[in-house]
C-alpha cells in the first residue's frame, strides 16, 4: 500500500493500515525468505520490525510514518540477513597495531587454520594413545614439540597466561610467600592484577625491594621459612626507566638453589626468536629465560609467540608434573581446536625461516617499508582510477552536492607490537590517508565500520589511516573494493 501525506494527520489510519503478521508471512515474497533462511527466524524479523513500525507511528512525523509503510517489505531482506549475521566477524586491521587485543590479536596462518578445521570436522586422538590403544593425554599432541623449540625439561598449556600464573602459583605456593619485586606487582589488561591472582591462588604476597630499584639482597633479606617460590614478573606491558635496578634471572637462580626454591619466570607476551633483526629492542625469549636457570617459566601463545589464545608453561619436570596433577589443570585445559593450533605453531619454530615465513605476526614485524610503501601507492591509484578507469561518474557527493572527491595521499607512520608487548616500540611505516569528500571523518569511519567485513583504521589530522604494515597482502583487492563501494557507490 503507498500512502500519500494528507494535511491532517491521523494516526489511527496509519495504525489500520500496518499490516498483520500473517498476511506478510504468506506474501510470495516472504516466502522466500523463509525457504533461505528459515520459517522462526523471519517470523521474529517480522515481529520486531512491525513493533518498530508501530513505534513510529506513535512518535514520528507524518514522512516519517509514510515512508516507513511505504519500505517496509524492501528492508525484510537485508534486515533478516543482519539478524543471522554472525556477531563475531573478521575485520581489516589498518591501526598498524600488530597485536591489537580488541581485533583479535594475533592472526593465524594457513598452515595454523587448516590444522584446526581438520580436527573441527570429526573425531580425533586427542585424548587417545594410538600408538597403545588407550587413554592418552591431550598434551602429547604440543609438549614435545614444545619442549624440542624451547630447551624445557617438559611443557604444558592452558587458555591464557593468566591461568597459567594461577596454575604455577596454585600447585607449587599454596598457602607460602611468594617473594616478588614491588617495581613488579604489574596490572595486565582487564583490571587483572598479579596480587589479585595470587591471592587467589591461595599464595601469600612477599613484597621486596622498591618499585624502580631491587637488588638481589633484597630477595634474600624476605626469605623466610614460610617462602614457597621466587616469582619474576617480565613488565612486557610498561617500562621503568631512569634510576633503576633489578635481579636478573642468573641472580635468582643462584639464590633458589642455594635455599631450595622454584624459580618463576613470568614473560607475558613471550617471544621465540630475536626480535633484534626486526629492528625491535630486545625481549628476552623463553629459551634464553630457560637457559639462565629459571625453573618455570610461563608466557602467552596468542601474542608474540603468533597462535591461538593459550598460556604455555615450560620448565622443570618435577614441577610441571605436580602442576599437571593439579586440579585446576582441568579446568584450564585446552580444547581440541587450540591443541591442534599449538601443536602447528611449535612445528613451525622448529625451523626459524619457515616460521618467519608463515606466521602472520613475524611477517608482520619483519615487512619492509618498500613493500608497505609500494602496496599503499598501488591502493592508492586504484582508488583515484588508475586501475579501473575513473570513478568519477558513480561519485556519491559531487562538486554541486557542495562537497568534493575524496583525496588520498601515501604518508609515512609508525606501527607498534601491541598486545602489552614492547610499549614505547614505534615501528616506521606507510598509511593509505583518506580525506573524505563531503562528509567528515568521523562519518567515513562508521561507514567502514558497517561494511561487509568492517574497516579499522584511526584519524588524525582530518584524515582517515589505513597502515598497511597490518593489511595483509591478499586483503588488499577486497579492501579495495569495499572502500570503493563506500566512496563512490560502486
Amino acid at each position: 500500500m503507498i500512502c500519500q501525506v494528507s494535511e491532517n494527520m491521523d494516526r489511527k489510519k496509519y495504525f489500520r493500515a500496518i499490516p498483520k503478521v500473517d498476511a506478510v508471512i504468506k506474501e510470495q515474497e516472504t516466502e522466500a525468505l523463509c525457504h533461505s533462511f528459515g520459517k522462526e527466524i523471519v517470523l521474529d524479523v517480522i515481529r520486531r520490525e512491525l513493533e518498530e513500525l508501530r513505534e513510529i507511528v506513535r512518535t514520528g512525523t507524518e514522512e516519517e510514518i509514510i515512508w516507513t509503510l511505504n519500505h517496509f517489505r524492501d528492508c525484510l531482506p537485508e534486515r533478516v540477513r543482519d539478524y543471522v549475521r554472525p556477531h563475531l566477524r573478521r575485520v581489516y586491521n589498518g591501526t598498524g597495531v600488530v597485536l591489537h587485543t580488541n581485533l583479535g590479536r594475533a592472526p593465524l596462518g594457513e598452515i595454523q587454520m587448516q590444522a584446526a578445521l581438520e580436527i573441527m570436522g570429526g573425531y580425533s586422538n586427542l585424548e587417545y594413545d594410538l600408538e597403545k590403544g588407550k587413554r592418552g593425554k591431550r598434551s602429547s599432541h604440543f609438549s614435545g614439540l614444545a619442549e624440542k623449540v624451547t630447551g624445557a625439561e617438559a611443557a604444558i598449556a592452558v587458555n591464557n597466561n593468566a591461568a597459567a600464573v594461577l596454575l604455577i602459583l596454585s600447585s607449587l605456593a599454596a598457602g607460602k610467600e611468594v617473594i616478588v619485586s614491588r617495581g613488579e606487582l604489574i596490572e595486565i589488561g582487564g583490571h587483572f592484577r598479579i596480587p589479585d591472582v595470587m591471592e587467589q591462588s591461595g599464595a601469600i604476597l612477599r613484597e621486596t625491594g622498591t618499585t624502580n630499584r631491587t637488588r638481589i639482597s633484597d630477595y634474600e633479606k624476605a626469605i623466610s621459612p614460610e617462602t614457597g617460590a621466587l616469582l619474576k614478573v617480565h613488565t612486557s606491558n610498561y617500562k621503568i626507566v631512569g634510576f633503576t635496578e633489578e635481579a636478573s634471572v642468573e641472580e635468582l637462580a643462584e639464590l633458589g638453589k642455594k635455599y631450595e626454591l622454584p624459580v618463576i619466570v613470568d614473560l607475558g607476551s613471550g617471544v621465540l626468536v630475536n626480535l633484534e633483526k626486526y629492528g625491535l629492542a630486545h625481549e628476552p625469549t623463553v629459551q634464553e629465560t630457560l637457559a639462565k636457570g629459571a625453573d618455570v617459566v610461563c608466557f602467552s601463545g596468542d601474542k608474540l609467540l603468533g597462535g591461538t589464545q593459550t598460556g604455555i608453561i615450560a620448565g622443570k619436570r618435577k614441577y610441571i608434573e605436580r602442576m599437571d596433577r593439579h586440579p585446576l589443570m582441568r579446568a584450564f585445559r585446552l580444547d581440541k581446536c587450540s591443541v591442534a593450533v599449538l601443536a602447528a605453531t611449535f612445528t613451525e619454530y622448529l625451523d626459524p625461516e619457515r616460521a618467519q615465513r608463515n606466521i602472520p605476526v613475524l611477517r608482520m614485524l619483519s615487512r619492509p617499508l618498500t613493500e608497505l610503501r609500494e602496496q599503499a601507492e598501488s591502493m592508492k591509484k586504484r582508488l583515484e582510477g588508475g586501475e579501473q578507469g575513473s570513478h568519477s561518474a558513480g561519485v556519491k557527493f559531487s562538486e554541486q552536492d557542495g562537497g568534493g572527491l575524496p583525496e588520498f595521499a601515501v604518508e609515512a607512520c609508525v606501527s607498534q607490537v601491541g598486545g602489552g608487548s614492547l610499549p614505547g616500540e614505534e615501528i616506521p611505516s606507510f598509511a593509505l590517508t583518506i580525506r573524505p569528500g563531503a562528509e567528515s571523518c568521523e562519518t567515513l569511519a562508521a561507514r567502514l565500520r558497517n561494511c561487509q567485513v568492517p574497516v579499522i583504521g584511526y584519524m588524525k589530522n582530518d584524515r582517515f589511516w589505513l597502515d598497511m604494515r597490518t593489511v595483509l597482502p591478499g586483503e588488499v583487492q577486497e579492501l579495495c573494493r569495499e572502500l570503493e563501494e563506500i566512496l563512490y557507490g560502486n
